[in-house]
C-alpha cells in the first residue's frame, strides 16, 4: 500500500484533486501531526518527571508530583453536562460519515474496476483526524478538565470554514452545470449541522464537565475572610490561554450564572495574587519609602513612586495603544486607492478584493487591540487605587495628634473616596500624552500625500487648537481646587452631623444644621456650575477644532493651486475624523492632568504629615526586670507650639503587678497621663519605658461595627473557656441573655444599640481577652451603676487583673483604698503620690476629693442600723446568687453533649427568626426601573430640556454629513476632471455647514450642563432633607458609611457624570443612525445584514446587562464597608494603637479592598467582553459592505459616494460599541440615582410643626409629666423595652430615675423626646398629649444634658448657642455657673476658642460641663439629666447638683444617675427593672422599706463607700 501511495499514478491523481479538497487534505494532515506532537511531548514529560529526581533547597530528594497535582486530593463528584455529550456525539457522527464514504467508494472500485485512488485521500485523512480528535476530547473527561483541548477547539471552527467553502464551490458548480453529485458532496452537506454545533462549542470553550468537592473542609482558604465571602475560586483570567484572553471568553462562566439569576458576591471569583491589593500596596509602599529615604530634605514625588511601581503594566499597555493607533490609520490611508479603483483606475488584478481584505484585517486588529488596551488601563487604575487607598489608611492610623487636628475624619475619607479615585482614573489618559504627537505625525503624513504642502497649515492649525487649551486648563484647575475644598467642608460637616444626629434631634437643632449644610452645598454648587459651563465651552472649542483644521487645510491647498480630488478629500476627512478623537479628548486630558495633579498633591501632602513619635514609648520585653512602667523627666504637650505643656515634671516608676489609681479634678490631665504612657501625646523631653504588651480602655467608648463577639475577641482566636471567664468578669452574662441574638447581636454604628454601661463593659471585655501585661483604664466605671461598678471592680481589677499591672483613672473615691499607688494630678503635674492612708495624712488636694465624696454620702442621711440590716441582706443575696450560679454551672457540666447541642440549635433557630438591628445594605435586583430614569429626567425643568438636547445633536449630525457629502460630491473624481464649481463657493458652503454644526454642539453642551446642574441640586436637597427628617431608628440601624457613600460618591456621580453620560448616549445614537443612513444610501443590501446584527446586538446587550447591573450594585455596596472602616479606624486609632493592632486593621482594609475589587474587575471585563463582540459584528458588516462595493461593475455606483460610505463605515465598529457601551455605562451610573432615590423614600418621623395643634408659647408652665401605660420598642423587629410604664411626675419636682444597666432608663427619656414613638400608651405634659404636637415644638421646650457629651467643630460660642439666640453676657454667665468661665478666659480667643472635631481638644469632663452650659442657656421648664455627671469628679458633681438645684428650682428635673448621692435628695425616685416600674415613691419611704429595690441600690453604694476612712 505504501508503494502505491508513492507511485507516480497516485501523485498525479493527487495533483488532479480540486483546490478545496487539497486544502482540506493539508489541514487534516497538519492536525494529525500536531496531535501526534502533543501526545509525544506529554509522554516525554511524564517519563522525564518520573526518572529525574528533584531536590529541594536543602538538597533532599523530592518526589515528583503526578498530573493530578499531588498525592492526596479531596474526593470529587464529576458531573458530565449535555454540551460534552452532544460534542462527542457530533464527532462520532463525523467519523461515521467518513467511514461510510470510504465503504461506498471501496465497493464502487470493486464493482466498476477503475483505479482512481484520489477518492480515498480526503475521507481517509479525515477519518484518522476525527478519530484523534475524539480521543483528545475524551481525555478532557478522564482528566476532569472544564475545557476541551485547545487543538480540538481550534480544529472545529477550521473544519466548519472548510465545509462552508467546499459547499460554496460545489453549489456554484451545480448552478454552472460543471459539477455532479458524488459521495464527497453529500458527506460535506451532511457534516454541516454537526460542525456548526462544534464551532459554537469551541467558541464557548467550556466542556460541560463540572467538578464538586465532597470535603471542602480540607480545602485551605486563602484568607479567613475569603471563606466568609463563600467563594474560593480564583478568577480564570489568571490562567487563561491566548485565545481566551484575546476573546475575553474566560468571563463566560460568570456571565452565564448572571443570565440565570441575580449575581451575589459569592459568585464572583477571587482576584489573582498579582491583582490583589496587598501586592500593589507592597510595591508602592516600598517605592514611596525609598524615595523618601533617598533625599529626606526634599519632598518626594508620589507620581514618580506610582510610575516606578506600575511601569511594567503601563509599558505592556502602551504596546497595545501604539499598535492600535497605527492600524487605525490604515483605513484613511487606503481610501484614496479605493476611490481610484472604483473610478476605473485598476492597478492589478483582484485589487478590489485585496483592498477589502486589508481594510478588514486592519479593523480586526484595531478591535482586538482596543479591547486589550482598555482592559489594561482599567486594571492599572484598579491597582493604583488599591495601593493608594491602603497607603492613606495606614497613614490615618499613624497620624500624630498635631497632624490629626488638621485632618478631620471627613477629609481623610474624601482623600480615599474622591482623590484616590481620580488618580486611578488617570490611567485612561496616561498614554494620550505621547499618542497625541504620534497621531498628529501619522495624520500629517497621510495629508501630505493627499494635499501636499498644505499639510503644514494643518500642523499650524493643530498647534493653535492645542495652545488655546492652556488658559482653559488653568481655569479648570482653579475651579477643581475650589470644588474639592468646598466638597471637603461639606463632607466634614455632614459626617459630624450624622455622627451626632441624636444630640441634634434632642436639642431641636437639626433644621439649623441642615440649613448650614445647604449653604455649604450652595458654595460647592457655585464652583460646580463654573466647572460644568467652562467644560461646555471647552467642548465647543474642541468639536470646532477638527472643523477649523480641515477648513484651513483645504483653503490652503486651494490657494496654493493644488487640485483636490474626491479620493484625496475623503482620505483627508477620514484622517480628520480620527484626529478629531484625540483633539476632542485633549480638553479632558488637560482637565484630568489638572485634577489629578491636585489630587496627587493632596494625597502626597497627607502622606508627608507628621506621624507619632516611634521613640515616644520604649517597649521592653516583659521578661526583663521587675519594672512595668517608668517615666523619667517627662514633659508632654498636645500642641507643640504652646508655651504651656500639657504634662510636666512627670516622674514615675511602677512595679509589675501593681495597681495605680489616677485622680484629680476635671481638666487636670488624667487622660493625657495615660496617653503619654501609650505614646499618643507628643513628647517634648524625658523617657517613657513599658515592659510587655498593653491594653487600653478609653473614656469615650470606641465600639466597632460588627457583633459583640468580634468586638471582644478583637482579632484574637476564640478560646471558649477564656471567653466565658471574660464575659463573667465584665458582668456581661445577663446583658447577652437579654439580647435577641446573644453575643452575635450586630452592634449599630458606634455602638448605638448598647447603653453607655454596656459599651464600657464591652471595651473592658476586649481589653481583658487580650491578656496583656499592662492595663490602662480611663475612668471605666463612670458609665455603670453602683452595683455593676462594685462587681466590676472586684471581679475585673481585683480578681481577673490581680497579677497584671493596672493604671486606672477614676472619679470614684471608694475604689482608691485598693490601689497600691495613688497619683493626684493638678494642672498637668503629679502633686501627690502614695498610698491612700499616707495621702490622707498629707492633706491638701487629695483630702478635698475625699471630703467631697463623704459630703455626698452624709447628704444621703440613712440611719446606720438600717444600713447594717441592708448590708447583711445584700451579702446574703449576693452569696445566694453566687451559689445559684455555681449550681447552674454544675448542672451544665452534668448535661450530655448531645443535650447541649440540641439546646444550642434551638437557641440558634430562635435567634435566626429575629431580625438584627443592623441589616445588610439593601440593593435593588433585576432591571433598573423606568421610573428611575423618568424621575431623573423630570428633576430638571420637568424634562423640557431633553427634546432640545436631542434636536441640537440631530442638527449637528445632519450638518456634519452634509459638509462631508458636499466636499466629496463637488470635487472632481480623479486628477484631470473638471471641478463642478468654483473653489471659493466650494469652501464657503463647506465652512457654513461645518462651523454651523459646531455651534449646535455648543448648544447641546450648555443644555446638558444646565440640565445636569438643576437635577443634581434638586436630588441632593431632597435626599438631605429626607435624611435629616428620618427617625432615630434609621440612624441606629444604618452605619454612617452607607449614608456618606450616598452623599459623597453617588452625589459626585450625579454632579459630574450622569448628565454627560445621558448626553453622550443621545449623541452616539444619532451618530450611529447617521453612519447607517450613509452606508445604506450607497449599498442598501447592508440593511439585510444590519437587521439581524441589531437583533444579535440587543440580545447580547441584554445578556451582558443581567450580570453587569448586579456587579455594579455589588460594587456600590462593597464601597460602604471601606468608607466605614476608614471612619471607624481613624476615630478609634488610639485604641487600635494601644492594643498594637495596626497590622490586623491594615490587613482587614486590604481584604475589604479586594472584596470591592473583585466585582469591580469583573464589571470592567464584562464591558470589554460586550464591546469586543459588538465591534467584531460591525467589522463583519463593514467587510460585507466593502465586498459588495468591489463586486459591483465599474460605473454602476458613484465612486465619491461609495468612498463616503467607506469613510463613515470605518467608524461603524467604534460607534456601535460606543453606543452599547454608553448605554451600559449610563445604566451602571444611573444606579447612583437609584441609590439616592432609595434615601429619598425613607419614612419621616412626625412633623416638626403641626399648625392646627401648636402648644401655647409659655408651655409647659408647671412641667407635670404623666406616663400612661407606656410601651416602647426601638423597631418592629425588636422586642418591647418598656412594658406598660405608668406614673406621674408632679410639676416643679426633682425626679430620680435609677435601675440596673439596661433596665430602660435611657429609653424612657428617648420616649419623652419622641426619638422613639410608643407602641401603646401615651405621655402627657401639662395636659397636652405630646404625640399630638410637632416634634420641634416639643423638643425645643425640653432641656437635656445627655449621657455622651458632644461638641461640634467650631467655637465654644457656636457650641453653646448654635441658634444665636443669646448675648455674650448671657453666655459668660452660663459658663461661670458651669465652672468653665475661668478656663475659657485663660484662652486667647475667649468665646471664639476653637473646638476640634468631636471636641477632641477638650476633656470629657469639660465637654459635659459645656452640655450643662447649653441647658443653663435654654432655661427649659423640664430638664433631663441622663448620666450628666458620670465623667466628672465627685466635688464637681456636688457643685453641678447645687447649680441645678439653684438654677432649676422651679423646674421639673428628671435625673438618671448611677451615683446614688446624685438622686438621693430628689423629691421622688422611679426605680426601673427590665422595662417595668419596680418602685415609685419618695426616697425616704423607699428607704424605710428594707426589701425595696432602691434600698438595695443605696446599700450597695454605701457598703462600697463605707470602707473608706474619714478624711
Amino acid at each position: 500500500m505504501g508503494l502505491l501511495f508513492l507511485g507516480p499514478s497516485l501523485l498525479s491523481s493527487f495533483e488532479a484533486l480540486p483546490l478545496p479538497e487539497k486544502l482540506a487534505f493539508a489541514a487534516n494532515l497538519l492536525l494529525i501531526l500536531l496531535l501526534f506532537l502533543a501526545s509525544t511531548s506529554r509522554v516525554f514529560y511524564r517519563v522525564l518527571s518520573r526518572v529525574i529526581p528533584f531536590k529541594d533547597g536543602d538538597g533532599n530528594l523530592v518526589q515528583a508530583r503526578d498530573d493530578s497535582g499531588g498525592a492526596v486530593r479531596d474526593p470529587v463528584i464529576v458531573i458530565v453536562g449535555c454540551w460534552f455529550k452532544v460534542a462527542i456525539s457530533c464527532t462520532l457522527y463525523l467519523l461515521f460519515l467518513q467511514m461510510i464514504v470510504l465503504g461506498y467508494e471501496t465497493q464502487r472500485i470493486f464493482r466498476f474496476g477503475y483505479e482512481d485512488y484520489s477518492v480515498f485521500y480526503l475521507p481517509c485523512v479525515e477519518a484518522i483526524a476525527w478519530l484523534a480528535v475524539i480521543f483528545s476530547a475524551l481525555r478532557s473527561r478522564f482528566k476532569v478538565s472544564m475545557k476541551f483541548p485547545f487543538l480540538a477547539r481550534l480544529w472545529w471552527p477550521v473544519s466548519f470554514c472548510l465545509c462552508l467553502y467546499i459547499g460554496y464551490v460545489d453549489t456554484r458548480g451545480f448552478f454552472d452545470k460543471c459539477a455532479h453529485l458524488n459521495s464527497h458532496v453529500v458527506a460535506n452537506y451532511a457534516a454541516a449541522p454537526a460542525l456548526t454545533f462544534l464551532s459554537i462549542a469551541s467558541i464557548r470553550g467550556i466542556s460541560g464537565i463540572e467538578v464538586f468537592r465532597r470535603n471542602s473542609d480540607l480545602h485551605e482558604p486563602l484568607l479567613a475572610e475569603e471563606e466568609e465571602a463563600g467563594c474560593l475560586k480564583v478568577t480564570p483570567y489568571s490562567e487563561a490561554g491566548f485565545f481566551s484572553l484575546a476573546t475575553l471568553s474566560w468571563l463566560n462562566p460568570l456571565l452565564s450564572i448572571g443570565a440565570k439569576r441575580p449575581l451575589e458576591l459569592r459568585d464572583v471569583p477571587l482576584l489573582a495574587h498579582k491583582d490583589r491589593s496587598k501586592t500593589s500596596y507592597k510595591v508602592l509602599n516600598s517605592n514611596w519609602e525609598r524615595l523618601k529615604a533617598e533625599n529626606p530634605s526634599k519632598q518626594p514625588s508620589l507620581a514618580l513612586a506610582i510610575l516606578h511601581s506600575f511601569w511594567k503594566e503601563a509599558t505592556v499597555n502602551a504596546i497595545f495603544a501604539g499598535l492600535n493607533t497605527l492600524v487605525s490609520y490604515v483605513g484613511p490611508y487606503m481610501i484614496r486607492y479605493f476611490v481610484d479603483y472604483l473610478s476605473g483606475d485598476v492597478a492589478f488584478p483582484h485589487e478590489g478584493y485585496v483592498l477589502a481584505s486589508v481594510f478588514f484585517v486592519a479593523k480586526l486588529l484595531e478591535t482586538v487591540t482596543t479591547r486589550q488596551w482598555y482592559l489594561g488601563v482599567d486594571i492599572l487604575g484598579m491597582h493604583v487605587r488599591s495601593a493608594l487607598t491602603a497607603l492613606v489608611y495606614r497613614k490615618g492610623l499613624r497620624l500624630s495628634s498635631t497632624a490629626r487636628q488638621s485632618h478631620t475624619i471627613g477629609e481623610i475619607v474624601n482623600y480615599m473616596a474622591v482623590d484616590v479615585q481620580r488618580v486611578g482614573d488617570y490611567s485612561w489618559y496616561l498614554h494620550d500624552i505621547w499618542m497625541l504627537p504620534l497621531q498628529i505625525v501619522l495624520a500629517l503624513a497621510i495629508l501630505y500625500k493627499n494635499v501636499g504642502i498644505a499639510s503644514v497649515a494643518t500642523l499650524v492649525a493643530t498647534i493653535v487648537s492645542i495652545a488655546i487649551t492652556i488658559p482653559l486648563a488653568k481655569m479648570q484647575e482653579e475651579y477643581q481646587d475650589n470644588l474639592m475644598a468646598a466638597k471637603d467642608d461639606r463632607m466634614r460637616t455632614t459626617s459630624e452631623c450624622l455622627r451626632n444626629m441624636r444630640i441634634l434631634k434632642l436639642q431641636a437643632w437639626e433644621d439649623r444644621y441642615r440649613l448650614k449644610l445647604e449653604e455649604m452645598r450652595n458654595v460647592e454648587f457655585s464652583w460646580l456650575r463654573k466647572a460644568l459651563y467652562s467644560q461646555a465651552f471647552i467642548t465647543f472649542i474642541f468639536w470646532g477644532s477638527p472643523i477649523f483644521v480641515s477648513v484651513v487645510t483645504f483653503a490652503t491647498c486651494i490657494l496654493l493651486g493644488g487640485q483636490l480630488t474626491a479620493g484625496g478629500v475623503l482620505s483627508a476627512l477620514a484622517t480628520f475624523r480620527i484626529l478629531q478623537e484625540p483633539l476632542r479628548n485633549f480638553p479632558d486630558l488637560v482637565s484630568m492632568i489638572a485634577q489629578t495633579k491636585v489630587s496627587v498633591d493632596r494625597i502626597a501632602g497627607f502622606l508627608q504629615e507628621e506621624e507619632l513619635q516611634f521613640d515616644a514609648t520604649i517597649v521592653i520585653p516583659s521578661g526583663l526586670g521587675s519594672t512595668a512602667i517608668e517615666i523619667r523627666d517627662g514633659e508632654f504637650c498636645w500642641d507643640p507650639s504652646s508655651s504651656q505643656p500639657t504634662l510636666s515634671s512627670i516622674q514615675l516608676v511602677v512595679e509589675k503587678g501593681k495597681r495605680v489609681a489616677v485622680c484629680g479634678v476635671v481638666g487636670s490631665g488624667k487622660s493625657s497621663f495615660l496617653s503619654c504612657i501609650l505614646g499618643e501625646i507628643p513628647k517634648l523631653s524625658g523617657e517613657v519605658k513599658i515592659s510587655g504588651s498593653a491594653a487600653y480602655v478609653s473614656q469615650s467608648a470606641w465600639i466597632q461595627s460588627g457583633n459583640i463577639e468580634e468586638n471582644i475577641l478583637f482579632g484574637s482566636p476564640m478560646e471558649k473557656q477564656r471567653y466565658k471567664n471574660v464575659i463573667n468578669a465584665c458582668s456581661l452574662k445577663r446583658d447577652l441573655e437579654l439580647f435577641s441574638h446573644g453575643d452575635q447581636t450586630i452592634i449599630g454604628d458606634r455602638g448605638i444599640n448598647l447603653s453607655g454601661g454596656q459599651k464600657q463593659r464591652v471595651q473592658l471585655a476586649r481589653a481583658l481577652y487580650q491578656d496583656a501585661d499592662i492595663y490602662l483604664l480611663d475612668d471605666p466605671f463612670s458609665a455603670v451603676d453602683a452595683h455593676t461598678g462594685s462587681d466590676l471592680f472586684k471581679d475585673y481589677i481585683l480578681t481577673a487583673l490581680a497579677s497584671k499591672t493596672v493604671v486606672f483613672v477614676t472619679h470614684q473615691v471608694e475604689f482608691l483604698p485598693a490601689a497600691d499607688l495613688i497619683l493626684v494630678l493638678k494642672e498637668g503635674r503629679i502633686i501627690q503620690a502614695g498610698k491612700y492612708d499616707d495621702l490622707l495624712k498629707a492633706g491638701t488636694d487629695f483630702n478635698a476629693l475625699v471630703s467631697a465624696h463623704h459630703e455626698a454620702i452624709e447628704a444621703m442621711d440613712i440611719p446606720e442600723c438600717m444600713l447594717e440590716d441592708v448590708s447583711m441582706l445584700g451579702r446574703r443575696s449576693a452569696s445566694s446568687v453566687s451559689n445559684a450560679d455555681g449550681m447552674g454551672t454544675e448542672a451544665l457540666v452534668k448535661e450530655s453533649p448531645s443535650e447541649r447541642n440540641v439546646i444550642k440549635e434551638k437557641k440558634k433557630s430562635k435567634r435566626s427568626r429575629k431580625k438584627q438591628l443592623v441589616q445588610e445594605e439593601e440593593r435593588e435586583r433585576g432591571k433598573i426601573s423606568l421610573k428611575v430614569y423618568l424621575s431623573y429626567m423630570a428633576a430638571a425643568y420637568k424634562g423640557a430640556l431633553i427634546p432640545l438636547i436631542i434636536l441640537s445633536q440631530t442638527t449637528f449630525q445632519v450638518l456634519q454629513i452634509a459638509s462631508n457629502w458636499w466636499m466629496a460630491w463637488a470635487n472632481p473624481q480623479t486628477h484631470g476632471d473638471k471641478p463642478k464649481m468654483t473653489s471659493t463657493f466650494l469652501l464657503v458652503v463647506y465652512m457654513a455647514l461645518a462651523f454651523g454644526s459646531s455651534w449646535f454642539v455648543f448648544f447641546r453642551a450648555v443644555l446638558v450642563a444646565t440640565f445636569g446642574l438643576a437635577a443634581a441640586q434638586k436630588l441632593f436637597m431632597k435626599m438631605l432633607r429626607t435624611i435629616f427628617r428620618a427617625p432615630m431608628s434609621f440612624y441606629d440601624s444604618t452605619p454612617t458609611g452607607r449614608i456618606l457613600n450616598r452623599v459623597s460618591i453617588d452625589q459626585s456621580v450625579v454632579d459630574l457624570d450622569i448628565p454627560f453620560r445621558l448626553g453622550g448616549f443621545a449623541s452616539t445614537t444619532i451618530q450611529l443612525l447617521g453612519i447607517v443612513g450613509v452606508m445604506s444610501k450607497v449599498t442598501w443590501q447592508v440593511l439585510l445584514l444590519l437587521i439581524p446584527m441589531t437583533i444579535i446586538c440587543l440580545w447580547m446587550q441584554k445578556y451582558y446587562m443581567a450580570s453587569s447591573r448586579e456587579l455594579v450594585r455589588i460594587v456600590s455596596i462593597q464601597k460602604s464597608p471601606i468608607i466605614n472602616i476608614f471612619g471607624e479606624s481613624i476615630a478609634g486609632a488610639s485604641t487600635i494603637r494601644g492594643f498594637g493592632q495596626e497590622k490586623r486593621f491594615i490587613k482587614r482594609n486590604l481584604y475589604l479592598l479586594d472584596c470591592f475589587s473583585r466585582p469591580f474587575f469583573c464589571s470592567l471585563a464584562a464591558i470589554e467582553w460586550l464591546c469586543l463582540r459588538m465591534e467584531l459584528l460591525s467589522t463583519f458588516v463593514f467587510a460585507f459592505c466593502m465586498t459588495l462595493l468591489v463586486s459591483f461593475p465599474h460605473g454602476s455606483i458613484d465612486p465619491s459616494m461609495a468612498g463616503l460610505a467607506v469613510t463613515y463605515g470605518l467608524n461603524l465598529n467604534a460607534r456601535l460599541s460606543r453606543w452599547i457601551l454608553s448605554f451600559c455605562k449610563l445604566e451602571n451610573k444611573i444606579i447612583s440615582i437609584e441609590r439616592i432615590h432609595q434615601y429619598c423614600q425613607i419614612p419621616s418621623e412626625a412633623p416638626t410643626i403641626i399648625d392646627n395643634s401648636r402648644p401655647p408659647p409659655s408651655w409647659p408652665v408647671n412641667g407635670k409629666i404623666e406616663l400612661l401605660d407606656l410601651q416602647v420598642r426601638y423597631k418592629e423587629s425588636l422586642p418591647i423595652v418598656l412594658h406598660g410604664v405608668t406614673c406621674v411626675f408632679p410639676g416643679g419636682k426633682k425626679i430620680g430615675i435609677v435601675g440596673r444597666t439596661g433596665s430602660g432608663k435611657s429609653t424612657l427619656i428617648q420616649a419623652l423626646f419622641r426619638l422613639v414613638e410608643p407602641v401603646h400608651g401615651k405621655i402627657v405634659i401639662d395636659d397636652i398629649d405630646i404625640s399630638t404636637i410637632g416634634l420641634h415644638d416639643l423638643r425645643s421646650r425640653l432641656g437635656i444634658i445627655p449621657q455622651d457629651p458632644t461638641l461640634f467643630e467650631g467655637t465654644i460660642r457656636g457650641n453653646l448657642d448654635p441658634l444665636e439666640e443669646h448675648s455674650d453676657y448671657e453666655i459668660w454667665q452660663a459658663l461661670d455657673k458651669c465652672q468653665l468661665g475661668e478656663v475659657i478666659r485663660l484662652k486667647e480667643q475667649k468665646l471664639d476658642s476653637p473646638v476640634l472635631e468631636n471636641g477632641e481638644n477638650w476633656s470629657v469632663g469639660q465637654r459635659q460641663l459645656v452640655s450643662l452650659g447649653r441647658a443653663l442657656l435654654k432655661q427649659a421648664r423640664i430638664l433631663v439629666l441622663d448620666e450628666a455627671t458620670a465623667s466628672v469628679d465627685t466635688a464637681t458633681d456636688n457643685l453641678i447638683q447645687r447649680i441645678i438645684r439653684c438654677e432649676f428650682k422651679d423646674c421639673t428635673v428628671c435625673t438618671i444617675a448611677h451615683r446614688i448621692p446624685t438622686v438621693i435628695d430628689s423629691d421622688l425616685v422611679l426605680v426601673l427593672s427590665d422595662g417595668k416600674v419596680a418602685e415609685f415613691d419618695s426616697p425616704h419611704r423607699l428607704l424605710e422599706d428594707k426589701t425595696s429595690m432602691f434600698m438595695k441600690l443605696v446599700s450597695e453604694y454605701s457598703i462600697r463607700s463605707s470602707s473608706i476612712p474619714d478624711a
